[in-house]
């Protein structure tokens, strides 16, 4: 198992609009942040999604790390604040990739 920082400031600009009063980082932008982190740490092209799932929602200024490991066809993936669990999921390599 790898692990890496998920760095994602807490004035993104999706905050701003994803809930006004209770700003939630909408799950799209986790997921794209994991993908460049997993691409650049591993030298993989990721080409999709063979499975998501969001435990627990992230506010501004939350610490987040991703566990992950890669093998011939995906890289699966943890995502934590702390001990909590925030999303899983299964990137899929593209059969391209340089890796």
């Amino acid at each position: 198992m790898q692990y890496a920082t998920l760095d994602i400031p807490t004035d993104h600009p999706a905050y701003a609009g994803h809930f006004p009063g209770r700003p939630i980082l909408p799950g799209v932008v986790l997921l794209d942040q994991a993908q460049l982190v997993i691409e650049k740490a591993c030298g993989v092209l990721l080409g999709g999604l063979s499975l998501a799932k969001f435990h627990s929602p992230v506010t501004p200024g939350e610490g987040l790390r991703i566990a992950y490991r890669q093998d011939a066809a995906m890289v699966v993936f943890t995502i934590l604040h702390g001990e909590r669990k925030v999303a899983d999921g299964k990137f899929i390599i593209t059969p391209e990739s340089p890796a």
